[in-house]
């Protein structure tokens, strides 16, 4: 048997599979969770170590003949964490994460040193948000002046994973362009913000070298694979943000396909041969991890919401579709902003999980549960409305992440989308992606299929399972999302 390792560095969890080459098909997988510390600032942090823990414990839960059938390896990490690192190799503080919002502060400063929004979207492709890694530095240059100046290396949470098992210090473009601090345009990192982050510090001095999505990130080393139980001097690919490497698992490598991922965050995204630059700023104009461009919408709370009202109602996971199938579309006229974490599309890091609607007949379990459901792809509709705009008019949408597994949440989609919404057997399409791009890797080097298409549509089979048409809701759900844009309108002066 051979076969090649993917690794999803999530938010929760750290996810591991082994997809055997041969037979096409993952022959092993395992989790293991992780820790968040939260604070009323907006904060949300990690310790990197708990990354660690969590690929070993879960490694040790794969048979070890498995584990030495593998030949590569590629990594999907959450984006734009922030992991500063020194001379030693040591993580100097527990790592900002993109749900993150603690940086307005630093968002502004940069942006105006910068020239503005307008500015900086002209010239490097995206304004300076919170989420992203560019304001974390200077949060941290601002706060932790002492240990910023040990600052050797500047990591984003997949290039970390990748450090540790090689020993080698790289990144790739898609996972680069979610700092905020590349030219997507060009691919090259952009002195005006590095500049404008700080004017005294040739911050490119502190940022990897930028590989190719097809080239390796090293080897696996004799330290990682004794504390990992892998095997010594297998390929680590360039691997990638968790978005662009789902991309790859999704099979949205050319241009017209749309994938949506309902996971903590929610996504939105397309693959394009070129640049794609909304001077809206709604559409987060990034690179893919294959060597193209994965023009990418990002809210910040999807799963979150369902699972805050979930807790509050005390409903066990399993009955969420059941009691949402009690409510009529639009929830008896409950409509949920659902910006727990402060919000990025639109723009709301200070905005907060609003409920509105409430009268004396729709405050019930059903309305309230399935409301959290709307509440999410109404911030999809957003981003798709915007995809439109920029030329994206796509057919039909591959669903992914935690909430594709809701039938009720399928359809709900695809009547407020009002777009067919394809559910596919790749359920954890960042795993399969990571594995995939390290098997195109691993082909580069020891031969084998080395276009990146006519790979996908070898190996990521991906066959429809269901497909869900937009249904006779389609008509309330336009009014209903009219509301929740008027709402978003009215409130927004709270959020900013």
């Amino acid at each position: 048997m051979k076969t090649v390792i993917g690794i999803d560095l999530g938010t929760q969890s750290t996810k591991i599979i082994f997809y055997d080459v041969v037979d096409k098909r993952i022959v092993a997988e395992a989790s293991a969770m992780h820790k968040m510390n939260s604070r009323g600032d907006g904060t949300r942090e990690q310790e990197a170590s708990w990354w660690i823990d969590a690929a070993i414990e879960a490694f040790a839960q794969i048979d070890k003949g498995i584990r030495d059938s593998a030949v590569a390896l590629g990594v999907s990490g959450q984006q734009h964490g922030f992991v500063p690192i020194d001379n030693q190799g040591n993580v100097l503080y527990p790592v900002k994460l993109w749900c993150d919002t603690s940086t307005v502060e630093q968002c502004h400063t940069i942006n105006q040193n910068a020239g503005g929004i307008d500015r900086i979207i002209e010239s490097a492709g995206n304004p300076v948000l919170p989420g992203y890694t560019a304001s974390k530095i200077l949060w941290f240059k601002e706060n932790h002046k002492k240990l910023y100046d040990k600052m050797e290396t500047i990591l984003l949470p997949h290039d970390y994973l990748n450090f540790r098992l090689t020993g080698e210090v790289v990144m790739e473009y898609g996972d680069a362009s979610g700092t905020a601090l590349l030219d997507v345009k060009n691919r090259i990192w952009s002195e005006e913000i590095l500049k404008a982050l700080d004017s005294d510090r040739d911050l490119r001095e502190a940022l990897p070298n930028l590989i190719k999505a097809h080239e390796p990130a090293g080897f696996v080393s004799s330290e990682a694979s004794e504390l990992f139980g892998i095997p010594k001097g297998i390929l680590v690919s360039s691997g990638g943000g968790d978005n662009m490497i789902a991309a790859i698992g999704t099979g949205t490598v050319v241009d017209g396909l749309m994938t949506m991922s309902l996971g903590t965050s929610g996504t939105l995204y397309g693959y394009s041969d070129k640049p794609v630059i909304d001077k809206e700023g709604n559409i987060a104009a990034f690179c893919s991890s294959t060597g193209g461009w994965l023009p990418l919408l990002c809210t910040m709370n999807c799963t979150v919401s369902t699972e805050i009202i979930r807790k509050l109602l005390s409903v066990d996971v399993n009955n969420i579709d059941k009691l949402a199938s009690k409510a009529m579309a639009g929830s008896g006229g409950l409509i949920l902003l659902p910006y727990f974490n402060g919000e990025r599309t639109p723009n709301f890091p200070n905005g907060k999980g609003t409920l509105i609607g409430m009268d004396l007949e729709n405050v019930k379990e059903e309305n309230l549960i399935r409301c959290s459901m709307e509440a999410a792809i109404f911030g999809m509709r957003v981003g798709l409305e915007s995809f439109k705009k920029l030329g994206f008019s796509p057919k039909e949408i591959n669903l992914t992440g935690g909430g594709s597994k809701s039938m009720k949440w399928r359809q709900i989609a695809a009547d407020i989308l009002k777009t067919p919404i394809i559910v596919t057997e790749n359920e954890e399409a960042a795993a399969l992606g990571g594995a995939l791009q390290s098997l195109w890797a691993y082909n580069h080097i020891h031969g084998g299929e080395k276009e990146l298409t006519k790979l996908i549509a070898d190996h990521c089979r991906g066959s429809e399972v269901l497909r869900y048409e937009p249904g006779s809701d389609t008509g309330v759900y336009d009014e209903i999302f009219r509301k929740y844009m008027k709402y978003i309108h009215a409130l927004s002066a709270l959020f900013k």
